[in-house]
């Protein structure tokens, strides 16, 4: 009755993997393989979980890095992911408190936000843009030393 424990074992992270695509449990499902292999050799179950875990972690180091780099191949930065990093033009005084404050950016106005509380950001001035929050930029004064 065991292998059919490792095979229901692979069939539930062969389902959950093709429900995430997100290359989680695929490993651990050519691990239960092994293990139901294993079983089918007459060895004991001790012996079957260190097959397991010992086939799912070789598979993981060694097989994940390289599937990783092919799958993610075709991702594509969204327009607003391009904007991290670029300059804008403050046309409305930043003030987180106040709860005002604009930039314009390749031809768009966005509404902004610094990540202090106290800081705020003069009207023409040159800010950069850390990060993106909802619909919300994150920036900095250009001029200020200090990172996002």
């Amino acid at each position: 009755m065991e292998p059919m424990y490792w095979l229901i074992l692979f069939v539930i992270l062969l389902v959950v993997e093709l429900l995430t695509m997100g290359l989680t449990t695929i490993w651990f499902a050519g691990g239960a393989i092994a293990a139901m292999a294993v079983n089918l050799l007459g060895v004991n179950i001790w012996a079957q979980i260190a097959v397991f875990l010992a086939v799912s972690l070789v598979l993981l180091l060694f097989t994940r890095p390289f599937a990783a780099k092919y799958i993610n191949r075709g991702h594509v930065k969204t327009n607003a992911d391009e904007l991290i990093g670029m300059e804008a033009v403050v046309e409305d005084t930043v003030n987180n408190l106040k709860g005002t404050g604009t930039v314009l950016v390749n031809g768009l106005v966005w509404t902004a936000r610094t990540n202090g509380e106290q800081e705020e950001i003069a009207k023409g001035s040159i800010a950069e843009i850390c990060a993106i929050e909802g619909v919300k930029l994150i920036v900095k004064e250009k001029e200020k030393k200090n990172g996002c």
